[in-house]
Order: C-alpha cells, then structure tokens, then sequence
C-alpha cells in the first residue's frame, strides 16, 4: 500500500485512478494528513479536492462571479459572516469577513444560475467538462465505509431550489482556512454543497431533518440504554444536534480537530457524519447517563476529539443494519 507522500507525489499506480482513490482514502485514515499544531497543512486543500472529486476551477470564473456583487441573498449572508467560528482566534486571524462574504456570494450566484437554468430548460446541468476537468474521470464510483456505494450525483428536485441557508457560513469556513485561496475555497465548498449535501440546502433543509431523525435511530441500534434515557427527557436528537448534522460537526471546537474530522469524512464520505454525531454522545454517556437534565450536557457538545470519534464511528458501521446504512449514505442527496 502506497504512502500518502508517495501518491502525491507519483499519483495513482499504473494510472488506475479507482486504485489510487482507495489508497489516498486508506493513507489519509491511517497516516492522517500532515499538519501542524494549528491544522494548517501545504496538501490538505488539494487532499480534500481530489476526494470530492472538483477540479481545479479558472479564476476567471471566480473573478466573474464575486464581479456580480450582492447575489439575492447577500442580506442573509451579510447576518451569518461575522458569526463565523466568532470566538476562534485561528480562524479570525488567517480569514477575513470580506473574504467569507465574496466566497458565499459568488456560491449563491452559482447556485441561482444553475437553478434557472435547469427550470428553464436553458441547458443540462454542469458537467465536470465545465470545469476544467476530464469527463472520463468525472462518474469515478466512491466506496462508502464497509459497505454500500455512495453515489457522486445530485437527484435534486428541480421544483425547489438549491441556495443559501443558515449555516452554510460554518461549512464555508473550513475550506477557506484550509485553502490557499479563494478560488480553491470556492471549488471545495460548492463541489460538496451541490454534490455531496443538496438535500441540507434546499429550502425545506429536508436532507438535515431525515439525518436527525437517522442520529435517534443509529443511537437505538449502538447504544440502547442511551438512547432510552435521551427519549425518557424527550432528547431527540432535532433538539441538540441540528447544528451538527448541517455543518458537518465543524459548528463544535476546535477546528484543528474540525479539519481532522473533516479529511475522515471527505475521504469516505459526509453521511458518515451521522455516526460522529453518535460518536461523540457515547464518548460521554456516563455524564449523560448520571444527569436527571441531560439537555443541560447536550445544550453544548464538549470539544471534539476527531480520533477517538472516528474510531468509535468505524465501529458502528458494522453494527448498523444494511438497509439503514443505506438511508444514511443517501439522505443528503
């Protein structure tokens, strides 16, 4: 098995890109991503692309994009920029509101043109062709963890649009810390927003109401005498782990164990996201479990620890029955 160095460095063996593919996902659960003590690392922004399957985008497209100004929901936008990762000096001293603010804008532009275009039958949806990138690499099958296939493909209801939500400022965030630029923020954010999470960014959310409702139900399966004492408070899961689920865990501290999280997920998938979540309230089921108020514990969720969340959640996939795991894998689509 090829080393994470070594496949940046010579890219997939005998250019197989499906072998290549599984090895970089393996090498990043294994090895992790090199980085340092503030989660900034020189290959994770390209590690992240490669895995969401987005290739690099022209600036000039970009450019063009924030040219357009104030999209139709920059008053939205302009409300959630100066709450992102508010209280984290990392964050606020390699990311400015400007920059937040350019990167949603230009998102919510693309987002609304490829809407009209759809609904007016203007033309297809884009292709990775559009981007820069080679149409034979483009329908490249990603294995979800141990079991099921993931799909690479949106099955979005044209009727109701894909556009900004609440949140998504926490979803942008990562990228553009990690990112060298805009561009490359850009590229990541809308590649997993349209392709990996359309069904959290609908108007209805209704992708971040059926991975609530999964977050009860893989709670009963790993860990029944949790979840019947979360029910006894009337603890569902719609009550403490909303934030959660639409922003991928980053809306929990500290973002150097975000990032970490986050090169999990990308490597084998969002929807495993579901299984963090868990994850991290069994980590501290004692406290939830000595406590008459559990939504006193849950009302925050205590600093991540990516390690320890990732192997408690590889651990749940293999518990969780196969016709569920597939909810899990397709209820953000």
């Amino acid at each position: 098995m090829a080393s994470l160095e070594v496949l940046l460095l010579k890219g997939p063996p005998a250019g197989d890109l499906e072998t290549g593919l599984n090895q970089l996902r393996y090498a990043v659960l294994t090895e992790g991503i090199n980085a340092n003590s503030d989660g900034m690392s020189e290959s994770r922004i390209y590690i992240w692309l490669i895995l969401l399957n987005a290739p690099p985008l022209d600036h000039k497209v970009y450019v063009d994009l924030v040219r357009q100004g104030a999209s139709p929901a920059h008053t939205k936008i302009q409300n959630d920029t100066f709450r992102t990762f508010q209280g984290d000096p990392l964050f606020r001293r390699r990311v400015t509101q400007n920059s937040i603010t350019r990167v949603l804008n230009a998102v919510a532009w693309r987002l609304n043109d490829a809407h009209e275009a759809r609904v007016n039958g203007w033309q297809s949806p884009p292709t990775l062709s559009e981007f820069g990138g080679s149409p034979d690499t483009s329908m490249l099958s990603r294995h979800s963890f141990t079991t099921g296939a993931r799909t690479d493909t949106s099955t979005t209801n044209d009727a109701e649009q894909i556009g900004y939500v609440q949140g998504m400022n926490v979803l942008a965030g990562p990228f553009l810390y990690a990112a060298r630029s805009e561009v490359e923020a850009f590229t990541g954010f809308e590649s997993l927003i349209r392709h990996e999470l359309p069904g959290y960014v609908r108007g209805s959310m209704e992708g971040v109401h059926k991975g609530l409702a999964l977050v009860d139900r893989v709670l009963k399966v790993v860990d029944p005498k949790l979840y019947a004492h979360l029910m006894s408070s009337n603890m569902e899961a719609k009550i403490y782990a909303f934030a959660s689920v639409l922003t991928l865990s980053a809306c929990t501290p500290p973002l150097p164990e975000v990032l970490l999280l986050w090169d999990f997920l990308f490597a084998y998938g969002p929807h495993l996201n579901i299984l963090c979540i868990v994850a991290q309230l069994v980590l501290i089921r004692d406290q939830i479990l000595g406590s008459p108020s559990p939504n006193q514990i849950l009302r925050n969720l205590p600093n991540l620890y990516a390690a320890k969340i990732i192997q408690l959640a590889t651990t749940f996939a293999a518990k969780i029955p196969e016709d569920m795991f597939e909810e899990i894998v397709n209820h953000a689509k």
